[in-house]
């Protein structure tokens, strides 16, 4: 699937110097990882079995570069995700598993829907969990130079698990990017977060429901998560409102948005002290959600803002919320003028990160810098009245 943990971004299990550098020959590459594991204290059988039959994998470098769904704006790619289908399977399964979400609920404090959103994202309730050897995944991405210093300490997380005879190189598989089980987690998560949550010893993400939410739900408490807080609600605003206000990152208390005219849409906003930040997904004519401090531990889950918005979304309607206004939105940008925007962005001195036709957070601020800039509606959504004014 499409999810990156961040939490090992910059350790290893190994507290020794890095050997195995990215690039270069492959086999050489996997000979410096075993001499690596070995100086960090594994025995040999043990890495020469782990290694024994890894292989570079073009299959995951393909999808590694091919993301295109990211490029969806939130309407589009939030309905594409959310079905009726999966909304009323989503129901059936916290039906299914309500002693499970009980014990979430009592342990950590995190909503049921929050973890089925997660569920349904990743595998589609555990039936899609993808089918690449997560070895050869997690060593193929470790030997691209692209991110090697978020998928080299999970290799070595992988070689842990398979020493406590709960990974197999040959016959564990996942997605492309080396995510195991039905919430898709990486195997460093695995080691600090799962819990055999049905009692047999193991923890098996892969066939128990149980242990892949509650190892999801340990996960996001280890991540931040304040329990029994909630994470994101749709709202309304005025058409007055300062719209450079808005943005992931401009934060104010509650009290402050309802002074300014922000309504809930249905329900009670959080508490008046509680802070929380406007989203526009789309512009000041699209959806408008307030998002709440939890909203930012999902940026650790995954970092693309349109699936981490649509998976908070998603969560809001599995705990009984009624589907967001769409508005009528500017139109926006296509992929092709999305890089355009993004380089003439650069030009102008801002950090939009990689250019990728993606509106992610970095192109956002860009964004609504340009727009105050020209005195255009700061919402941070780009149009082509936009991309002709710079």
């Amino acid at each position: 699937m499409l999810r990156f943990s961040i939490i090992a971004l910059a350790t290893t299990l190994l507290p020794l110097q890095v050997h195995a550098q990215c690039g270069g020959g492959f086999r050489n590459f996997v000979q410096l990882m075993k001499e690596e594991a070995l100086t960090g204290g594994y025995d040999s059988a043990t890495v020469n079995r782990f290694f024994q039959n890894v292989r570079q994998d073009p299959a995951v470098l393909k999808a590694d570069r091919a993301q295109g769904v990211f490029q969806k704006p939130f309407i589009e790619f939030s309905r594409r995700l959310i079905s009726k289908g999966r909304l009323d399977r989503g129901k059936a399964m916290s039906r299914k598993y309500d002693a499970t979400f009980r014990r979430i609920e009592t342990t950590y404090g995190i909503d049921r829907g929050v973890l089925l959103a997660f569920w349904a994202f990743e595998t589609d309730y555990g039936a899609v969990q993808g089918d690449f050897n997560t070895l050869n995944a997690l060593v193929t991405l470790s030997h691209d130079c692209r991110r090697p210093e978020l998928f080299r300490p999970q290799v070595f997380a992988a070689l842990e698990l398979f020493r406590q005879n709960d990974f197999d190189p040959l016959r564990t598989t996942g997605a492309w990017a080396g995510e195991i089980g039905m919430v898709q987690m990486l195997p460093r998560d695995i080691l600090e977060n799962g819990v055999d949550a049905d009692g047999d010893g193991h923890v098996n993400l892969k066939t128990s429901a149980p242990d892949a939410l509650m190892s999801g739900a340990k996960m996001l408490s280890h991540l931040g998560w304040t329990a029994n807080e909630p994470w994101m609600q749709e709202v309304t605003i005025p058409a007055n409102l300062d719209l450079r206000l808005s943005g992931a990152y401009r934060k104010q208390t509650v009290a402050d948005w309802q002074s300014l005219g922000i309504s809930p849409r249905s329900g009670r906003l959080a508490d008046p002290d509680t802070k929380a930040a406007l989203i526009l997904p789309q512009g000041h004519k699209g959806p408008a959600f307030l998002a709440y401090p939890n909203f930012d531990v999902y940026f650790e889950w995954n970092q693309s803002f349109t699936y981490v918005l649509t998976a908070a979304y998603f969560a809001t309607r599995l705990s009984g919320t009624d589907p967001y206004h769409a508005g009528t939105p500017d139109t926006g940008l296509t992929s092709k003028q999305m890089e355009q925007l993004q380089r003439k962005l650069r030009t102008r001195g801002h950090d939009v990160g990689h250019v990728d036709g993606i509106l992610g957070a970095k192109t956002r601020i860009a964004v609504q810098k340009e727009q105050e800039r020209l005195g255009l509606p700061a919402d941070a959504w780009p149009t082509p009245t936009l991309l002709s004014r710079l």
